[in-house]
């Protein structure tokens, strides 16, 4: 089973991207985040018809995230995290597939920090990783993927230096992202490729992309039930160079597990 993330910030204006990419790749679970849509408008008909099914939750203009299924029929579990229904942001979405729990995430960035926003990063974080600890405790194969906004150390940035007072890596935020791997989580890239230099994330400005000028703030989790079923991970990287593409690329997993 290949299981994807990918911030595709803005799903109407870069579905020509994304179209492009399942039919290059062909995962079979693909978590999307920045939808940038209200619920109305998701482009359900063009995914269908590229052989994918589909559970949403939309925002107009901001946020909102999916989870794309190949061939299947997504159970969703839930579309916010526990205790946070009234939070007008569209952050989180769970679904059921061929056994395996599947949780997209879109965390708060966070900036300028400190500030209101900074603090609410941190609340939603207090929250996700709370959610997430009962997740472990049902001993369900689960992965947990998307676009954290969070430079968990130094090897994730190309230039970490100048990041330090930003809040994807504050130390607040890199502790967070620590408290929820030391629960019992796996960074399925680090777990496969602990020293290589990987990134999900190039800023549009700078030639950033053309200088490998990057950021791995895109991650996949996986419980304790799938790490020894993990078998790949890696990143489409070549899709950020596509034209009128997102700033970010798809990061996936492939496990040991029938689809």
């Amino acid at each position: 089973m290949k299981i994807a993330t990918y911030n595709v910030n803005g799903i109407n204006a870069r579905l020509p991207v994304l179209l492009r990419w399942l039919a290059e790749t062909t995962p079979d679970i693909v978590c999307l985040q920045e939808l940038k849509a209200p619920q109305e408008k998701f482009p359900q008909d063009a995914l269908w018809d590229a052989g994918y099914s589909a559970v949403w939750k939309g925002q107009k203009s901001w946020n909102g995230v999916a989870i794309l299924g190949r061939g299947v029929e997504l159970q969703e579990t839930r579309n916010a995290l526990p205790d946070n229904d009234q939070d007008e942001q569209s952050r989180y979405i769970e679904a059921s597939v061929h056994g395996v729990l599947i949780g997209c995430l879109y965390l708060p960035n966070g900036n300028p920090a400190p500030g209101p926003k900074f603090e609410y990063k941190l609340r939603w974080f207090e929250q996700f990783i709370n959610h997430a600890a009962s997740l472990l405790e049902t001993k369900t194969p689960t992965v947990l993927a998307g676009d954290f906004n969070v430079i968990p150390t130094n090897l994730d940035a190309s230039h970490p230096e100048r990041w330090v007072n930003d809040a994807l890596f504050r130390p607040e935020s890199r502790a967070a992202f620590t408290k929820l791997i030391e629960s019992g989580w796996i960074d399925s890239i680090r777990k496969l490729s602990p020293t290589q230099r990987i990134y999900t994330y190039w800023d549009y400005f700078g030639n950033a992309y053309q200088r490998n000028a990057g950021l791995r703030i895109d991650h996949l989790l996986v419980s304790r039930e799938l790490s020894e079923q993990l078998v790949e991970a890696s990143v489409d990287r070549h899709v950020r160079g596509w034209e009128k593409t997102s700033d970010h690329a798809p990061a996936w997993i492939k496990i040991a597990r029938d689809s």
